[in-house]
Order: C-alpha cells, then structure tokens, then sequence
C-alpha cells in the first residue's frame, strides 16, 4: 500500500463539478493498493498517518500528531501511484491491484481511520476526480508499507 500524504489547510475532491469531500485543516491521502496488500497493509497504514508527528506545536517544530491537533483527513484512491515508467513512456499499471480488491482495502483503510475517532471524507472510488488543496508548508511526504512490512 502506497500513500503520499500532504498537510493542508484545506482540500477538497469534486465528481462532474460536485463537491463529494471537504475538509479544513488536516491531511490529504492519496492511497493505492498494490498487488498483494492486505488487512495487515491497511492497519500498518492507518496506524502509521493516524500517528504521524507533523503538525508543528508552540516552538514550530513538527511534533504534534493529527490527534493533538483535531486534524481531518481526505481520502482519495489513487492507482497511478503503481505506475511505473522504468520502461518507454506509458506507464504500465501491472502492480496496482485489481479494483475490486483495492475499492475493498481503500474502504477498509477508511474504516481504520475513522474508528481511531477522525472525522474522514472521501472521494469516489474509480471516479474521474478533481482535487484542490492548498497545501500547509508545504509538506508531503510519500510512504510504502511494501518498505516497512516485507
């Protein structure tokens, strides 16, 4: 499972010119499932962005989690983090995994998330989306549970 995550102020996904997420200030996740994820990906995951220690406390310093800080999280699925463009110039998309078993693990890394007391919008799964944010910082950062667990 692959996220890049970014802190912003605020960040919303549209579908056909409909806002269907919103939020103020928290963090952005762009989450793909890769082939071969699992229960224990989605976990690791959540566990991970839900403790992550970036919101800056009195002195500016990156110590606060999104807890501390009442951040939201916005959810959107992103299967082109799998593409890889080792080769030619079209990525190839073989390590994503097939959507059904992504929408699954997507929605189960939104359960995580939300059971850990955060409010948590989303996108569409499979949709054609159109993300604003106004990134905090900036700062983004890009995690791979594949690293972590294997």
């Amino acid at each position: 499972m692959r996220a890049v995550i970014q802190r912003v102020r605020s960040a919303n996904v549209q579908v056909d010119g409909q806002v269907v997420g919103r939020i103020g200030r928290g963090l952005l996740v762009l989450l793909g499932v890769g082939q071969g994820d699992g229960e224990a990906d989605a976990v690791f995951m959540a566990d991970k962005v839900a403790g992550l220690r970036i919101f800056e406390d009195d002195q500016g310093k990156m110590n606060l989690a999104p807890a501390d800080v009442g951040a939201e999280f916005l959810v959107v699925s992103q299967f082109t983090l799998y593409g890889d463009i080792r080769k030619g110039r079209r990525p190839s998309f073989t390590e994503a995994a097939p959507p059904e078993r992504a929408r699954e693990l997507y929605e189960r890394f939104l359960e995580l998330l939300r059971a850990r007391g955060f409010r948590v919008e989303s996108g569409i799964f499979g949709a054609k989306m159109l993300v604003q944010l106004e990134n905090d910082g900036p700062v983004t950062l890009w995690f791979d549970t594949a690293e972590a667990l294997k």
